[in-house]
């Protein structure tokens, strides 16, 4: 979804016509930050198989997985749309802008809070689970080693 709206971005913004502009800029979004909040739930997913092995029962996961990687990026382009949908449009309306015929988020603070902060938290998150794990695999190694040095003796 995401590169289907990048590719056909710069094509549907030539027709100049607001409304899709707008809408092609919300896909845009949406699809960004689906994208990676599928990455941060796939860490989870990753930290729950590898360092929570056993007794790990969560109900409907696969749909809380789903509301959570579809409905998180959907609430946050809500948001946008709701206090103003024209922070979405064309860059070639803007002499500053050096992304023309582009359909995308106008605003600067709109975009750095809506997409950069947003994939800054989810990098720390998977940063930290990624840590965890390398952790939880080092300590599993230490152990294994120690019980093969003991039983060598």
């Amino acid at each position: 979804m995401l590169n289907m709206a990048f590719l056909t971005n710069s094509w549907l913004s030539s027709f100049s016509q607001p409304g899709l502009c707008i809408t092609m800029a919300v896909l845009l979004h949406y699809s960004l930050l689906a994208a990676f909040t599928w990455m941060s739930l796939e860490s989870v997913h990753f930290y729950l198989a590898l360092v929570k092995v056993f007794n790990v029962y969560i109900p409907k996961y696969i749909l809380k997985c789903c509301i959570a990687g579809w409905g998180l990026p959907a609430l946050v382009v809500t948001v946008v749309l709701i206090i103003n949908k024209d922070f979405y449009g064309n860059g070639s309306h803007s002499e500053s802008n050096p992304f023309s015929n582009f359909c995308w988020i106008q605003e600067n603070v709109v975009f750095y809070i809506s997409v950069v902060a947003y994939i800054f938290l989810i990098f720390l998150m998977n940063a930290a689970m990624f840590i965890t794990v390398l952790l939880q695999i080092h300590s599993v190694k230490s152990r294994t080693q120690r019980r093969s040095g003991f039983w060598k003796q």
